[in-house]
């Protein structure tokens, strides 16, 4: 196992000289979707598997794949803050959702606006403000959360909570019921699983594909840079007719199966904190009004649940293809870079857990895939092995408008993949965190009888080996190759003590390289302040 620092960053990669012009390249569309799973994306071949997705499909053609893509934290307001920051949970501190963020930080946003564009949001970013600039009755911190500074917000999930979305279902004649949020409620409960109420037309999914529509025929005639931002396929996992029945369980992929109750300590599933998980995860979480424990849904509930969350992903891929087509139609589809990719994964049943609170790939591996409309004939339609994470979308965004890296963002840009280029001395592992503290109401913190601080954990995803080191628990240690699925824990085998030191050491030596150096290239001296030894002050 080789890159003790876990490979480049913007800090030790030079931006290639192209001497390309950008002129008439102005537009970039960023599709954010929420808990779709990077394995479940379009799929070739008999057998069970994801659904297909014409849309994305042309995507991938047309694009760069990325298939080794991971969220760099979950839930949702950490992943966000990654995705827009460019910056890893370990420096950013956005560990939980509502978890405030700094107010030095900028975000993608921000660095957009600076150049004269309207970065424009549709969706979410599940922010927070510093309490030490804000007052701490803001109404934002009653909410599930805020939309980050520097974005022209068009059509917001939050800021206040569902408010337009619910308002816009109202003013078409949607009869809400006393909480709105029933409206997803299945009336017979788990067993039927019928469509939503919502009709498809005023989906959450059709209402925010309606505003980006709006928003990019209005600035036709202008450069636009639009965060078009789904809620799904998040739960509630129901979805509406037709694509609630599109999709039979036997033609989607099984959940990878747990050994019961973590038989033997081998079994990842007898680590404390997946039993405390498997034992506290709610049904009601995915499916609302359904009684007792996600972890105790028979097989065939799961299978239903899977076939509804692949219906919402259908409905995606269609809208989807609206933009799609209205770019075709008016030629901006070649003067637009787009960017597909996700916030977090869903565990969906596997190892009977749902959710992305957990070390799992499901949890972690998220979908990429960047149709850069320069990228030369010969490099399109290619799929890149290469480990990326969600900090490099902002470097590769930045790097397309030819604007500087902010020397906080821990990624890289990834146009060189883009162009069929190899790039030297890349990462060869992902990283991802999570942190499982509730100082709230101490759930996990009493039932694994840990302080707070010590309720997180890191992941090392190498090509073979994947470690996870818990702050104040065992560790885990997995064989990709053999058991993909990760299902055998290797952490307590003499014979794998030295791999999983070597994991250890690597994870340690990644975060001493990438811990938060905002200023440590500054340098005071007796001609005044210097960056990497270059004078920028006179000390007058």
């Amino acid at each position: 196992m080789t890159g003790a620092t876990g490979g480049m960053g913007p800090r030790n990669m030079q931006r290639p000289d192209t001497g390309r012009s950008d002129e008439g390249l102005a537009n970039v569309l960023l599709v954010v979707v929420d808990q779709w799973r990077g394995d479940w994306m379009p799929a070739d071949g008999d057998g069970p598997r994801p659904p297909r997705l014409p849309a994305l499909e042309r995507l991938m053609r047309e694009g760069t794949t990325f298939r080794r893509h991971y969220a760099q934290a979950t839930p949702c307001g950490p992943s966000r803050a990654s995705l827009l920051t460019g910056m890893y949970a370990m420096n950013h501190r956005v560990v939980q959702n509502r978890v405030p963020m700094a107010g030095h930080i900028t975000n993608l946003g921000q660095e957009v606006r600076s150049t004269g564009h309207m970065p424009a949001l549709v969706g979410y970013t599940s922010w927070m403000p510093d309490p030490r600039m804000t007052p701490a009755g803001d109404p934002r911190y009653r909410m599930l959360g805020a939309n980050m500074p520097g974005w022209t917000v068009l059509a917001s999930l939050e800021e206040p909570d569902f408010e337009q979305y619910f308002g816009h279902l109202r003013r078409n004649g949607v009869d809400l019921p006393e909480d709105p949020f029933d409206i997803w409620r299945p009336a017979d409960g788990i067993a039927s699983q019928p469509a939503a109420a919502v009709p498809r037309q005023l989906s959450d999914t059709a209402w925010a594909t309606d505003a980006a529509l709006d928003h990019i025929t209005a600035r036709r005639r202008q450069p636009w840079f639009l965060h078009l931002g789904y809620w799904r396929p998040h739960p509630p996992f129901l979805a509406p007719a037709p694509y609630d029945r599109l999709h039979a369980p036997d033609r989607l992929p099984a959940p990878v199966a747990r050994d019961a109750a973590g038989a033997h300590a081998g079994c990842a599933s007898a680590h404390p904190y997946q039993a405390w998980l498997a034992a506290t995860t709610r049904a009601s979480d995915f499916v609302q009004g359904a009684p007792g424990l996600a972890a105790d849904l028979d097989d065939a509930a799961v299978m239903r649940l899977r076939g509804q969350y692949a219906g919402l992903m259908t409905e995606i891929d269609d809208h989807l293809g609206r933009v799609l087509d209205h770019l075709d139609r008016t030629g901006e589809i070649d003067r637009t870079l787009i960017v597909f990719t996700s916030d977090h994964g869903e565990m969906l049943g596997d190892h009977r857990l749902f959710g992305k609170l957990t070390h799992h790939d499901a949890a972690f591996h998220v979908p990429l895939v960047v149709r850069d409309p320069r990228a030369p004939c010969d490099a399109r339609g290619r799929v890149v092995d290469a480990f990326t994470e969600s900090v490099d979308v902002m470097p590769t965004i930045l790097d397309w408008l030819d604007l500087p890296v902010p020397m906080q963002c821990d990624g890289a840009s990834l146009l060189a993949f883009c162009r069929g280029e190899t790039v030297a001395g890349w990462r060869d592992a992902a990283h991802f965190e999570l942190d499982f503290s509730d100082p709230v109401t101490s759930a996990a913190e009493r039932a694994l009888g840990l302080s707070s601080d010590l309720c997180g954990l890191a992941v090392l995803r190498g090509q073979r080996f994947k470690y996870v080191h818990f702050a104040g628990l065992p560790p885990l240690l997995f064989d990709m190759v053999a058991d993909p699925h990760e299902r055998r824990d290797l952490a307590g085998d003499p014979d794998y003590a030295a791999v999983a030191l070597d994991c250890a050491q690597r994870l340690l030596s990644w975060r001493i390289a990438h811990a938060d150096r905002s200023l440590t290239r500054y340098r005071g001296s007796p001609d005044g302040l210097t960056i990497d030894g270059r004078l920028i002050g006179t000390g007058s």
